[in-house]
């Protein structure tokens, strides 16, 4: 084979390894932006949104227990209710908090210390006022309320996300078959073009 031929062939597997190279970096990219939002739609978001449920049930046994004036949750079950809350806390803080999540679980921790004070209080009162407590249990509420919004609100965000890349693949897949036939056809001329002999191509004198 030829110095040309050789170079020819050589040239046309460089430009195949280019492409494939390419599309493959592409697409690489593509899938963990999409990887990456699904992951965050389900640990930051609805993970979030479960912890969420969990304190507002947590939350809604002492507004029984404080309503029907239960003593005998607070001597028996309430220390273990806050535990339970606290460790819901805690695997919250775990989750990718927003600027404006973090205002309010900020709001719902203060609170949250809060009750517990005042729960000491309302016992060692031997149960008299619990007007307080149902205030600040009704602060809570609203915290975890927020705190909901805001799961929902960016669970969206993150699938309009998903949605662009999609889009993003799908224009990038129909770009990417235009170039190959572009490519393939240009490989195809390299390969077979065969320059003309010069001795061949002199006029005979």
């Amino acid at each position: 084979m030829k110095v040309y031929n050789k170079m020819k062939w050589a040239l046309g597997i460089l430009l195949v390894f280019i492409i494939v190279l390419i599309t493959n970096l592409i697409d690489r990219d593509n899938f963990n932006r999409i990887r990456y939002s699904i992951v965050t739609i389900y640990e930051d978001r609805i993970v979030a949104n479960d912890l969420i449920f969990e304190i507002s049930a947590a939350i809604h046994k002492k507004e029984i227990a404080l309503v029907k004036s239960d003593t005998s949750f607070f001597r028996q079950k309430n220390s273990q209710v806050n535990d339970d809350i606290q460790r819901f806390i805690d695997r919250f803080e775990e989750t990718k908090i927003t600027k404006e999540e973090r205002v309010a679980f900020n709001s719902l921790i203060n609170h949250v210390e809060n009750l517990q004070r005042l729960e000491s209080e309302y016992m060692d009162s031997k149960f008299r006022d619990k007007s307080e407590l149902l205030s600040l249990i009704s602060d809570i509420k609203d915290d975890l309320y927020d705190l909901s919004k805001v799961q929902l609100k960016e669970g969206k965000r993150q699938m309009s996300l998903s949605e662009k890349t999609m889009d993003t693949i799908e224009l990038f897949t129909q770009v990417e078959i235009i170039f190959l036939i572009v490519m393939a056809v240009l490989i195809q001329l390299i390969v077979l073009y065969q320059p003309k002999d010069k001795k061949q191509s002199q006029a005979p004198e």
